[in-house]
């Protein structure tokens, strides 16, 4: 399987989430199946069946999360030194050069996209086209309203 790129705080997230799934949540829903269970028969308990569904669904994304960590290269983008080009984990600061607006991304690993937050999942077609592009390059990115052309002012690793 290709393993998929992932930031630090990528990894990190998707840790906190496994472990509470596996420490705090699969426990309770474990009691809730055992208490569901003592209130006698199980076909008209609408309690047991909900557990049983949720305990289902935890499992299955234990099952999902345990695969991406498996699958997963973290890189530390912060350990790289800055030469100016945008790369996988830096935070890219672009003027749009049409209506002189800034802003601001991240470019993730795709279970870390959140565009409201300025994090672009690395096969987004924004981040695609700024790969490879240095500090002062000119952009065009085709975007559903048109092509809107982005002039790059600034690539960190932080």
């Amino acid at each position: 399987m290709n393993k998929v790129p992932m930031t630090v705080a990528g990894e990190q997230s998707l840790r906190a989430e496994l472990t509470d799934l596996k420490s705090v949540q699969r426990p309770a829903v474990i009691a809730s199946i055992a208490e569901a269970r003592e209130h006698g028969d199980l076909k008209e308990n609408a309690e047991y069946h909900a557990a049983r569904e949720q305990q289902g669904f935890i499992e299955g994304r234990i099952q999902e999360l345990e695969g991406k960590l498996s699958n997963c290269v973290v890189i530390d983008v912060t350990t790289v030194e800055n030469t100016g080009k945008v790369i996988f984990g830096t935070t890219v600061g672009l003027l749009n050069v049409d209506t002189e607006t800034q802003v601001t991304y991240r470019i993730v690993g795709e279970d870390e996209a959140d565009v409201k937050k300025g994090l672009l999942s690395v096969q987004s077609p924004i981040a695609r086209a700024l790969i490879g592009k240095v500090e002062g390059d000119e952009v065009a990115i085709d975007t559903p309203g048109g092509t809107v052309t982005f002039e790059i002012e600034s690539v960190e690793h932080i």
